[in-house]
């Protein structure tokens, strides 16, 4: 368990709002209800790359997705994001925050259903004395500070941990499940293929997907692994880049099942990088153990130096595989998102009809651009994560002959 966010906070619980800073409630409602407001560029675009319990479709047209929440004080909490009617009822003291799910900080709050008037933000000044972003639930004319969002620091550089766990089915989580789906459907449907055409040229979807299978194979793991041993990983690189591929060409379907941006999320990527962090190292040989800490044929001086270099590699390398990945496909959404968005800064907001109409044709123009450029990220993506991982395996399991190298 975890504490709330680290504001100043009083006795009549609430917080101390920054000096000169800007205090606004920021309405739940009117994103998800699609209430007129001043269009915010940054704010949009930053929503629509987050994950959330809910897929906005339109303009108040939400699917809802199911909600798992546990608190060790509290219990279980589970039902349909619909319940929280999009941060306007608080449910055993948990609230949609911009299509995201907190819990009210206060032990106080009633628990059960209840109406709240809003989800205010406002900058707050911590204990330290610097000023932060922090949300609101207001109930009977009272604000109650909400959970900071969980940091992978753990609170150690100013984060936090939440006081319940999460375990819903979010819009991520939702894609990566029909991406798993969607593949297990395919791949037995072109092992039956491959079955029923043994002997022949294959047909259908085997024939589609044949092209991947040789070129993975061809290209990624023979070459990358050696001839020895890239049949024993050659299931682990085509799931990496099949499960990335699919996971990246459904972010780009801009409407329900799609629009996720799975592999723009962190916490993605770096569970795919410690995967292969694991069956690197889990399967190193000998002499990839001894490359790391003390190389043969180098002077010993040299040694100490590069022996704390090599250890640091072993984590570099799946640090550069998840920010890789991460900051490539977020990219690219966030700039569809910003082209899009031409349309209403263009239009000043709904004011200026020929203003809207050029962003249309400019946004849509390079919107469409880039799209065709995003495929291609999509694809690229996947395999520069396969080879590089590939890469590492083949050093690991590599069997280096030093005897023999010396006595040529």
């Amino acid at each position: 368990m975890a504490a709330a966010p680290a504001v100043a906070q009083h006795d009549d619980h609430s917080t101390e709002v920054a000096s000169g800073a800007e205090s606004h409630d920021d309405h739940n409602s009117h994103e998800a209800h699609g209430d007129e407001g001043e269009y915010d560029p940054v704010g949009t675009v930053m929503h629509h790359i987050a994950d959330a319990n809910e897929f906005h479709v339109w303009k108040g047209v939400h699917i809802p997705l199911p909600v798992i929440l546990y608190a060790p004080e509290h219990g279980w909490t589970t039902g349909l994001s619909s319940m929280f009617e999009h941060g306007h009822t608080a449910v055993d003291g948990y609230v949609l925050n911009h299509g995201r799910i907190n819990r009210v900080a206060d032990a106080s709050f009633p628990k059960g259903e209840v109406h709240i008037s809003h989800i205010a933000h406002k900058m707050v000044v911590t204990a330290e004395g610097d000023t932060t972003d922090a949300y609101f639930a207001t109930y009977e004319g009272k604000d109650y500070a909400l959970d900071a969002p969980s940091t992978l620091d753990g609170g150690m550089m100013g984060g936090g941990i939440t006081s319940f766990y999460d375990f819903s089915i979010t819009k991520n989580v939702f894609t990566m499940i029909l991406a798993a789906l969607l593949l297990i459907f395919i791949f037995n449907a072109v092992a039956r293929g491959y079955k029923k055409n043994e002997g022949k040229a294959p047909s259908g979807i085997q024939s589609f997907f044949e092209v991947f299978f040789v070129f993975i194979r061809d290209e990624v793991s023979r070459p990358m692994i050696g001839e020895k041993h890239y049949e024993r990983f050659q299931p682990f690189i085509m799931t990496l880049f099949f499960f990335i591929m699919f996971c990246n060409l459904m972010g780009l379907i801009p409407f329900f099942p799609g629009s996720a941006n799975v592999t723009g999320n962190i916490a993605v990527t770096l569970t795919l990088a410690v995967f292969t962090f694991f069956v690197v190292n889990f399967n190193g040989k000998k002499d990839y153990w001894q490359h790391i800490f003390w190389m043969p044929g180098i002077p010993g001086w040299v040694k100490i130096i590069l022996t704390p270099v090599e250890i640091l590699g072993l984590f570099i390398r799946p640090f550069s595989l998840m920010v890789r990945l991460f900051a490539n496909i977020s990219a690219g959404h966030i700039i569809i998102l910003s082209l899009i968005g031409l349309i209403f800064l263009f239009g000043e907001n709904g004011t200026n009809t020929g203003g809207a109409a050029a962003g249309a044709v400019v946004g849509g123009l390079f919107t469409a651009f880039m799209n065709l450029i995003e495929l291609l990220v999509a694809l690229l993506q996947a395999f520069v994560f396969a080879i590089l991982s590939a890469s590492y395996i083949g050093a690991a399991v590599e069997e280096h002959h030093h005897d023999e190298a010396h006595a040529h």
